[in-house]
């Protein structure tokens, strides 16, 4: 019988998402819950969206750390003011055979193209791994503008400069201004 170690005391995780007012940020708030629970804070993402704030952490600490900081975040959860859920999750495995590349592209603004792009990566086989996009008004002239960031991690058996071709064509088809390169950090 094939059995796997049980876990280290600090690999168990919880994932902790909130929505609420940005002018009520809950972030002190959790980031102080969850060391009060004897858990750290690895990993956070917070965004300002509108009038509104998203927070993304994942704690990690002890099963029963967590347990404690679940009975925490239960409390919190019934602030009218704030959207909470959370679940335990697993770390993450290391995806060695994934490349890590950043695209770029800005244009003017119009309907569904973060969904072409999307679609594009997706017929590709590659992850998506962050995404940030946004629109804006050009100081200078005024126009609608479109602005997208995208981390994404491209199978090492694939033809990068292919790939790249082929995504610069969808580009250019949609007129779309972008650069595909290499994460260098």
């Amino acid at each position: 019988m094939n059995r796997t170690a049980p876990r280290a005391g600090s690999d168990h995780q919880l994932l902790i998402q909130t929505l609420s007012s940005t002018s009520k940020s809950p972030l002190l708030t959790l980031a102080r819950r969850i060391a009060d629970a004897g858990c750290n804070l690895s990993d956070a993402r917070v965004s300002a969206i509108g009038a509104d704030s998203s927070l993304l952490l994942v704690a990690s600490g002890a099963w029963d750390a967590l347990a404690k900081l679940e009975n925490a975040l239960g409390k919190l959860a019934r602030d009218e003011d704030m959207h909470l859920v959370h679940y335990r999750t697993q770390p993450r495995e290391p995806d060695s055979h994934l490349l890590p590349y950043l695209v770029e592209v800005v244009s003017a603004d119009r309907p569904g193209i973060l969904v072409r792009i999307v679609e594009f990566f997706h017929r590709n086989r590659i992850s998506i791994e962050q995404l940030n996009s946004m629109r804006y008004q050009a100081m200078q002239t005024g126009a609608e503008m479109f602005q997208a960031q995208i981390t994404i991690g491209i199978p090492s058996d694939s033809h990068i400069a292919t790939l790249r071709d082929d995504f610069l064509e969808l580009c250019d088809s949609l007129n779309l201004d972008a650069i595909m390169d290499p994460v260098k950090f």
